[in-house]
């Protein structure tokens, strides 16, 4: 689908105008969105608007690096969304040119739907539109940027709630939570540290130097990628943290059990001894005449495991 405002020089918006309608002479600017578009409307990013055939290949090819790249008359940028089920990316691209905005990406997101929607309903508002393309750019940007939050606060809660469940739990499922969480951290630092990266190469860009208001709105987005990727990286070395704990506690419950098993066996080990010799079918053995050595010899191995125990208590082996 093929979907197209335009603003008009007196700031009134239009709605579901006819591309052929785009460079008329009645709008100041347009936004154009390609929103699930075929084989032939994703033509018409060349038959249309000329666009660069590398930039229109970037379009149509998905799982792209967040990047910027400058053509003549325009900028090309590939984003990313994130699905907050999943934590999966979502490829959006943008043409700004100093008329027309184009956006384009393969599946129905909200974030674009909220942006059209909310310049759909500035009728008039000077302000907003003095940028021409730049606002609704940036506020797409911005609405993908901020979709980024809850995805990262949601791993955070559930990074506490770990912690405050780490006593009733056992070691293996606390560990498979820790790597599950683990997994979704390194998902969203896929995602928001190539965007990061990609606002900090449009702030020191030759592009929008002298500009102040477009370097301010770039930078605020910067700085809220700064903030996420810095809970990221906290989060992931809170994992680790609780990681290593669980393995230093799962080791020393291994070995309490070991040094229980070492301490029966070690025990039982003369017995098995005693036993072992009275059970050899020799005629000539001593005691085997005798009327109590039945007895006399559970008597000694009784006194030898209680002999033994007291030893391993007072050594605090027990403790």
């Amino acid at each position: 689908m093929i979907r197209a405002m335009g603003i008009t020089h007196d700031h009134k918006v239009e709605t579901g105008i006819p591309l052929e309608s785009i460079g008329d002479s009645k709008y100041g600017w347009s936004w154009v969105d390609f929103n699930e578009a075929s084989a032939e409307e994703a033509e018409q990013l060349d038959h249309f608007f000329h666009f660069h055939p590398l930039a229109i290949e970037d379009c149509l090819h998905v799982l792209q690096r967040p990047k910027v790249d400058y053509y003549e008359g325009y900028e090309f940028l590939v984003l990313h969304a994130l699905d907050p089920e999943t934590l999966n990316t979502e490829e959006v691209n943008l043409f700004i040119g100093d008329k027309v905005l184009v956006s384009f990406h393969h599946r129905r997101l909200k974030e674009i739907d909220d942006v059209w929607n909310s310049l759909a309903g500035r009728a008039q508002n000077r302000k907003a539109w003095a940028r021409g393309p730049f606002v609704a750019a940036y506020m797409v940007i911005d609405a993908l940027v901020d979709q980024y939050f809850p995805c990262v606060y949601a791993v955070e809660d559930e990074l506490d709630e770990l912690e405050k469940q780490g006593s009733r739990e056992s070691v293996e499922v606390l560990m498979n939570q820790v790597f599950d969480l683990r997994s979704r951290l390194l998902k969203l630092r896929r995602t928001i540290v190539p965007m990061r990266d990609l606002m900090y190469r449009i702030l020191n860009s030759q592009h929008i130097q002298g500009e102040k208001e477009p370097r301010a709105y770039f930078a605020d987005i910067h700085d809220h990628l700064l903030k996420l990727a810095e809970m990221i990286e906290t989060d992931r070395e809170m994992t680790a943290d609780l990681r290593d704990s669980y393995i230093s506690l799962n080791s020393n419950r291994m070995n309490g059990i070991m040094k229980t098993l070492t301490v029966i066996t070690t025990v039982f080990m003369p017995l098995t001894l005693i036993a072992g010799i009275y059970g050899m079918n020799f005629a000539y053995m001593p005691e085997l005449e005798w009327r109590y050595g039945y007895f006399a010899v559970l008597g000694l191995m009784g006194l030898l495991s209680i002999w033994m125990i007291f030893a391993f208590l007072k050594r605090g082996w027990f403790k």
